[in-house]
């Protein structure tokens, strides 16, 4: 009897140490924010909900209201009520699931209009509310790519207006940076040349899922095999022009000796 009531003791004293004792309601979205979606595709946003063993959901509920602005009145999605958790959306296009420990939110078709800061709010039997929020944000394309030099440094830096997750790279003269151009910065944004002298066209590619753009700095042409290719084509139809007018005179000089020869010829036959 006296082991029973020490162990009775120490579980009492154990639960009244604890942070949370037999209630502890916690909600955690698991999506990492900023979530962002392509329009027309479907979000999805998943939660973990955890409970006591003395703690009941009595409500759980969907909402969303504007990430900025002076006034972020939120607008109910969806609500999952009684033990059963039946949800029902406010909308066609609104989806919920409740599961053990789980509550998932999906949107069909998703647009513009839907984002904003996304709040689900749980409450227990005893009317306590706990919520978690994610910002979802839409899926932008890439615009205004521009490239800028900094000459002390003989560096390009590509600039993006608001894409999301932009991807960069770099050409010159069409083809992938190498070392013996330059090196590329880990973030992609600038292209540090050491090629000498400082020439030709340098493009930045700017990429995510929804498409491309590019933006080009010229500097002055480059002094390569292009000029020694003209000399030597130069060269070329001047040996032939050369050539062409010693054959001609070579053929005239010859053509008048065999009109001597047959002269003389005729005059002897005399």
């Amino acid at each position: 009897m006296d082991l029973q009531c020490f162990l009775c003791w120490r579980v009492a004293l154990l639960l009244l140490l604890s942070p949370c004792g037999l209630q502890c309601m916690s909600v955690h979205i698991i999506n990492r924010e900023p979530v962002h979606v392509i329009p027309g595709s479907d979000l999805v946003l998943k939660a973990r909900v955890e409970q006591g063993p003395l703690e009941s959901i009595s409500v759980l509920t969907w909402e969303r209201e504007l990430e900025t602005g002076p006034d972020p009145k939120r607008v109910t999605l969806a609500t999952c009520v009684g033990r059963s958790i039946k949800c029902v959306g406010t909308r066609p296009n609104v989806y919920v699931n409740v599961a053990e420990k789980e509550a998932t939110l999906e949107i069909k078709a998703y647009s513009d209009e839907d984002s904003g800061v996304y709040i689900l709010t749980v409450k227990d039997h005893k009317g306590v509310n706990t919520s978690a929020q994610c910002i979802v944000r839409i899926y932008e394309p890439v615009h205004h790519v521009s490239v800028s030099i900094n000459v002390s440094h003989s560096s390009l830096v590509c600039g993006e207006a608001w894409g999301t997750d932009p991807h960069f790279s770099w050409l010159h003269e069409q083809v992938a940076i190498t070392n013996t151009v330059g090196t590329v910065s880990k973030d992609g944004t600038t292209l540090i040349v050491t090629k000498t002298p400082f020439c030709g066209h340098f493009t930045c590619m700017v990429s995510n899922k929804l498409g491309y753009s590019s933006a080009t700095y010229t500097a002055a042409p480059c002094e390569t095999g292009g000029r020694g290719t003209t000399a030597a084509v130069v060269c070329l139809i001047f040996l032939l022009l050369f050539g062409g007018v010693l054959a001609f005179l070579l053929w005239r000089r010859r053509r008048h000796s065999n009109r001597g020869e047959r002269l003389h010829e005729h005059l002897d036959a005399i």
